[in-house]
């Protein structure tokens, strides 16, 4: 595979780099390792990654890649063999117990199987972290309903979990995780459980209450469309350790792990079909034309870009792939073809892309049909 242009700046993206790094970090993670094991490889291994503050960040990774195990080092729950995690200027891997339990209140958390207590009715479960944190009884009356009515469903204060839906459900734990007005709010695979409309609009839910609270959010999951909906940034981790990091659209635009194109492959079409690709030869015969893999990035992604090239190049397309999505608002497309008939005329092709704004690469070589080569011989 030959690369003809680069990303937008110009070099790959380093994948150990802490992302966001222009914004004030309220999570800071240092040279993370956790062995559980010695005669196995560690669970994570050397982990780097700043959060911003206010940011929705994504963590990717398919089951035992290291998300779970992050997660409970970002709480406390375990406490790594080496490394740092800082949240909100406090270092959680060098506090006692005392001090980790007050700690734990400025992160909320939120969980794929919802966690409630069967025995509470919903204001409950989202009076219990109040309680044990001590707060009198007039405060936790007052709080209660103001977090049932932000997550929609303060008609439901007196229902138990046995009596709510799994998006409700999942609402009451969105709630509860907010109780003690956490500075980061941890998702572990929370949609996981639900059905895609539920999963929307709890998705919804999270995107408000980071655009209203300004609360920062880290989604835990193994679902790259959650990452697309709504996060601003996102890191892929893969046997313990960063294999990519850096804003969303940019990762999806321009994956460079086998591990991040596989994740984004239901998303965008970075891929082709495994039967068309085992068509393709890897270097250019006589006999072969070019497969060109064309990024369309931002107001790029609506031009004429094929009309264009048959007219200025006479190139004959023929289109194998090609798909547009939105990251983060953002218009992304992804097209595949044929260059046909392009002669000598490569180069100069892919340089006219470059001027537009396009990105556009070589992934292999089309053997011609018969009649394209009848036809090619007589023009």
């Amino acid at each position: 595979m030959s690369f003809l242009a680069l990303d937008p700046a110009g070099q790959a993206r380093q994948a150990s780099a802490p992302s966001e790094v222009l914004a004030k970090a309220v999570i800071e993670i240092t040279d993370l390792r956790m062995i559980y094991d010695p005669t196995v490889p560690a669970v994570l291994d050397g982990i780097n990654l700043s959060v911003a503050e206010g940011s929705i960040h994504g963590i990717i990774g398919r089951s035992g890649a290291g998300k779970s195990t992050l997660v409970r080092c970002l709480n406390g729950l375990v406490k790594p063999t080496s490394g740092r995690v800082v949240v909100s200027g406090e270092e959680i891997t060098g506090l006692d117990v005392a001090a980790l339990r007050a700690a734990r209140r400025r992160i909320g958390m939120i969980f794929q199987h919802f966690s409630l207590l069967s025995s509470r009715t919903a204001d409950g479960n989202v009076a219990l972290p109040l309680e044990i944190a001590g707060f009198p009884k007039t405060e936790i009356n007052r709080r209660v309903p103001e977090l049932l009515d932000l997550v929609g469903l303060s008609t439901k204060a007196d229902a138990y979990p046995a009596e709510l839906s799994g998006g409700q459900k999942q609402r009451i734990g969105i709630a509860r995780a907010l109780a003690l007005k956490p500075d980061v709010l941890l998702s572990d695979e929370a949609t996981s459980a639900l059905d895609p409309e539920t999963t929307e609009q709890i998705l919804d839910l999270l995107q408000d209450i980071n655009r209203s609270m300004g609360l920062t959010i880290v989604l835990i999951t193994h679902e790259m469309d959650v990452v697309r909906r709504i996060a601003g940034h996102v890191t892929v981790i893969e046997a313990g350790r960063i294999i990519e990091s850096g804003p969303t659209f940019d990762v999806f635009a321009f994956p460079e792990t086998a591990t991040a194109k596989s994740f984004l492959s239901s998303i965008v079409a970075h891929e082709l079909p495994p039967e068309v690709t085992r068509t393709l030869l890897a270097t250019a015969t006589e006999a072969t034309d070019p497969v060109l893999r064309i990024i369309f990035t931002g107001e790029a992604a609506h031009a004429p870009v094929l009309s264009d090239l048959v007219t200025r190049f006479g190139i004959r397309p023929n289109i194998l792939h090609g798909r547009v999505d939105y990251i983060g608002g953002k218009p992304l497309g992804i097209l595949t073809i044929v260059a046909g008939a392009i002669g000598d005329k490569l180069s100069a092709v892919t340089a006219h892309l470059s001027t537009l704004g396009l990105h556009c690469e070589v992934i292999g070589h089309a053997v011609r049909s018969v009649s394209a080569s009848a036809h090619r011989a007589s023009a």
